[in-house]
């Protein structure tokens, strides 16, 4: 890992309550899709000595910035970034992280929870990029379709790349202003059956909150997925 000092160039409402932050990407700056990297705010710092956080990186290795996403929660780091003007200095730490891609030749599975989305948006975009012969399936939850960052994009991904299918979940409609077509349970064997169709075959990657990711590793080995078949990570920036 190194330490870099870059600029925020800007900032994106992706979803309600969740931005995405632009950085300058230093020059050669390289990481794999699906690592991570630590923000320290420089001037003024975070309050009650929350100096760092760490992010998954949103923006693909070929992309030109750096992209970083998270849920606005009040705590002061949080509130700390979201009142940077842009052109603020941000010193980063990284990249770090070994959620990355293995055995291209292997089916992949992602299993996103909420803002979990974002170390596979990196990976997704990069495999349209080298036109990747690598089958990958998302199963992606969500409470409601306010909630579901890069949504749109996935399903665009979807039609581009045809070793990609996407199977979007939305579990608390009852509260949602929008229509939604699609699943509406969380995610189970049935539905991954669904998706993938042969569950034994394939790598999985879980990324959500520590309760999703703990019932999906449950539900995983009741299905017969041994567990060096599973990747799972307590996802950046919840």
């Amino acid at each position: 890992m190194s330490v870099h000092e870059v600029s925020l160039i800007g900032r994106q409402t992706i979803a309600e309550g969740t931005v995405a932050f632009r950085l300058s990407r230093p020059d050669g700056f390289v990481f794999q899709a699906g690592q991570a990297i630590s923000l320290e705010l420089i001037a003024p710092p975070a309050e009650d000595g929350e100096g760092s956080r760490s992010f998954s990186i949103v923006s693909a290795p070929f992309e030109q910035d750096l992209v970083v996403a998270t849920r606005m929660r009040a705590s002061a780091f949080k509130r700390a970034l979201m009142a940077l003007p842009d052109g603020a200095g941000i010193r980063i730490d990284g990249p770090f992280g070994e959620l990355t891609l293995e055995g291209a030749g292997r089916p992949a599975v992602f299993i996103a929870g909420g803002i979990g989305i974002t170390p596979f948006i990196s990976m997704l975009r990069q495999a349209v990029h080298e036109a990747s012969p690598q089958r990958l399936f998302l199963a992606y939850s969500n409470r409601r379709p306010e909630d579901a960052a890069y949504l749109e994009e996935l399903q665009e991904l979807a039609q581009r790349n045809p070793r990609f299918r996407l199977a979007a979940t939305m579990t608390g409609m009852g509260k949602s202003a929008r229509e939604w077509g699609g699943e509406r349970s969380h995610v189970d064997a049935e539905q991954l059956r669904r998706l993938v169709g042969e569950l034994a075959a394939p790598i999985y990657y879980l990324v959500g909150p520590p309760a999703m990711v703990d019932a999906m590793q449950g539900t995983l080995a009741a299905a017969g997925i041994a567990a060096e078949q599973i990747r799972s990570e307590a996802f950046y920036g919840y």
